[in-house]
C-alpha cells in the first residue's frame, strides 16, 4: 500500500474497470481498490439467487421451483452491447474478448398501440412489418438507403441536407415519414430516450441509425450482444487486463479518506496505510460532496418461467416502449435474457424493466411493461438515485464517473469513459493510439 502510483481507482464498476485497463495499457502504474468483496459496484451480477433475495430484503429463501441458486447470475443494471458499438471496439482492441463469450440477442421489439412489433432489421422485414402501411414502407426504405449511403466526409451523399444545420425533424419531413415511423426510428433505432433530438442538427442522429444498421449487419438477428454468465464478467475481464499490464487490485478495502493537499488529491488512506497518487478515478459513492443528484431510475427484475408473448418464443430480446405511446417524457426499456445465457436455472427467464422516474409513483409508470411480462414469479424493485459530478477534476485531479442511466446499451457509458479520459490526459480517446501503445509494451511486430 505505502507506494506511489500514477492513478488510483476506487470502485470496480464497469466504467472504473475499463479506465483502469486503459491507463495500465498506457503504461501508468495503477492501484485499484473497492470497499466491496465483489467486482462490479452498482453494475454487479448477483449470484447465488439467495444473495439477490437478501439484497432486496425478500423474506425466506428462493422456492424449490427456482432450481439451483448457483445457476443464477442476475445483473443489477441491465445493458446489452451494440455489436458495432464503442464497448465492443474497446473489448476487441484490449483483447478482453479472450476472457468472455457472447451471444447475439434474438430480437429487438418496439411497442405500438398496446402491442409489440419486431423492429424491422432487413428490407424484407421492413416490407412485411405490421408497423407501417405499404406507402410508408417505401418511404422508410428510401430513408434507410439514404442513411446507409450517408458519409459525413462526402458532401455528395448529403442530398441537400446540411448535417450540421438541418434538424432531424426536417430530415423526416424530407422523406415524408409519419409519426409512428418517427417514434420507432428515433427510439428503437437511434435509441434516444426523449424527443429532444428532433430539433438538433441531424448528424448525430444519422450516425446513430447507421451504427444500429451496421451492428445489425454483423449478426443479422439483432444489433445486440450479451456476455454468457452476465455483465459482471465485463469488469472482471478489464481487471485481468489491468493486472497483465502491472495493475494492482484489492477488493474488500475500506476507504478511510481521500487525502488532499492545496485542493489537489495526493493519496488514499485505507486501514491506516496511505497509497499516494497523482490522479484518482472513482464512482459517485466515494465522493458524495462532489456530485449532484440528476434524477432517479427505477429497475424491476422479473423472474418468469416463460418467454415474453409475441416474441416468437425468443430466449432473449429487447423491447422499447417509446414515451409517446404511454404519455411520458422518457422511454421504458425491457431487457430479457434466460437460461440460454447461463444467468438463470433451466427453463427460467429474467426480464428487467427500467426507466427514468417522472412521478411520485414509479411502479405505476412501468405498468405497461410489466403487463407484457405476465405471469411473473418474483419481482425485485429498486429505485436508484443518479449522480453527475460537479467537480470535473481540473484542479483536484479527481475524476468521477456518472451513474448508469436507464438505457439498455453501453453507448452512454462509453461516452462517459471517453470524457473522463480526455479530462485526465488532455487528449481525445483514440482506438488506433491504444493499439500502438499495446504493441509498444509487448513489442509485437505486425504479422
Amino acid at each position: 500500500m505505502n507506494e506511489e502510483y500514477d492513478v488510483i481507482v476506487l470502485g470496480t464498476g464497469l466504467t472504473e474497470c475499463i479506465l483502469s485497463g486503459i491507463m495500465s495499457v498506457n503504461g501508468k502504474k495503477v492501484l485499484h481498490m473497492d470497499r466491496n468483496s465483489y467486482y462490479g459496484g452498482e453494475s454487479a451480477s448477483i449470484t447465488p439467487l439467495d444473495d439477490l433475495y437478501k439484497r432486496f430484503s425478500i423474506p425466506g429463501s428462493p422456492p424449490e421451483c427456482m432450481g439451483k441458486g448457483r445457476d443464477w447470475n442476475v445483473d443489477l443494471v441491465p445493458k446489452f452491447l451494440m455489436a458495432n458499438g464503442q464497448l465492443v471496439k474497446m473489448l476487441l482492441l484490449t483483447e478482453v474478448t479472450r476472457y468472455l463469450d457472447f451471444k447475439v440477442i434474438e430480437g429487438s421489439f418496439v411497442y405500438k398501440g398496446g402491442r409489440i412489433h419486431k423492429v424491422p432489421s432487413t428490407e424484407t422485414e421492413a416490407l412485411a412489418s405490421s408497423l407501417m402501411g405499404l406507402f410508408e414502407k417505401r418511404r422508410f426504405r428510401k430513408f434507410l438507403i439514404y442513411v446507409a449511403n450517408f458519409d459525413e466526409n462526402d458532401p455528395k451523399t448529403f442530398e441537400g441536407v446540411d448535417p450540421k444545420k438541418t434538424t432531424m425533424r426536417d430530415v423526416y419531413k424530407k422523406f415524408d415519414l409519419g409519426q409512428d415511423i418517427i417514434d420507432f426510428t428515433g427510439h428503437a433505432l437511434a435509441l434516444y430516450r426523449t424527443d429532444d433530438y428532433l430539433d438538433k442538427p441531424c448528424l448525430e442522429s444519422v450516425n446513430r441509425i447507421k451504427l444500429y444498421s451496421e451492428s445489425l449487419a454483423r449478426y443479422g438477428r439483432s444489433p445486440y450482444l450479451y456476455p454468457l454468465y452476465g455483465l459482471g464478467e465485463l469488469p472482471q475481464g478489464f481487471a485481468r487486463l489491468s493486472a497483465i499490464y502491472g495493475g494492482t487490485y484489492m477488493l474488500n478495502k475500506p476507504i478511510e479518506e481521500i487525502i488532499m493537499e492545496n485542493g489537489k488529491v495526493i493519496g488514499v488512506k485505507s486501514e491506516g496505510e496511505i497509497a499516494r497518487c497523482k490522479q484518482l478515478i472513482c464512482d459517485p459513492s466515494y465522493v458524495k460532496d462532489s456530485v449532484t443528484k440528476s434524477g432517479q431510475v427505477i429497475r424491476v427484475i422479473c423472474i418468469m418461467n416463460h418467454p415474453i408473448k409475441n416474441t416468437s418464443d425468443a430466449n432473449s430480446c429487447q423491447i422499447i416502449i417509446p414515451q409517446n405511446q404511454v404519455n411520458r417524457r422518457s422511454d421504458i426499456y425491457v431487457c430479457m435474457i434466460s437460461y440460454a445465457h447461463n444467468v438463470a436455472a433451466q427453463g427460467k427467464y429474467i426480464a428487467i424493466v427500467s426507466t427514468t422516474v417522472e412521478s411520485s409513483d414509479p411502479e405505476r409508470e412501468i405498468k405497461p411493461a410489466l403487463d407484457l411480462l405476465e405471469p411473473i414469479e418474483q419481482k425485485f424493485v429498486s429505485i436508484s438515485d443518479q449522480f453527475s459530478p460537479t467537480d470535473f477534476g481540473t484542479e483536484s485531479q479527481i475524476f468521477i464517473s456518472r451513474s448508469y442511466d436507464a438505457t439498455t446499451h453501453f453507448e452512454t457509458t462509453c461516452d462517459d469513459i471517453k470524457d473522463i479520459y480526455k479530462r485526465m490526459t488532455g487528449s481525445e480517446f483514440d482506438f488506433e493510439e491504444m493499439k500502438r501503445k499495446k504493441t509498444d509494451i509487448f513489442g509485437e511486430t505486425e504479422q
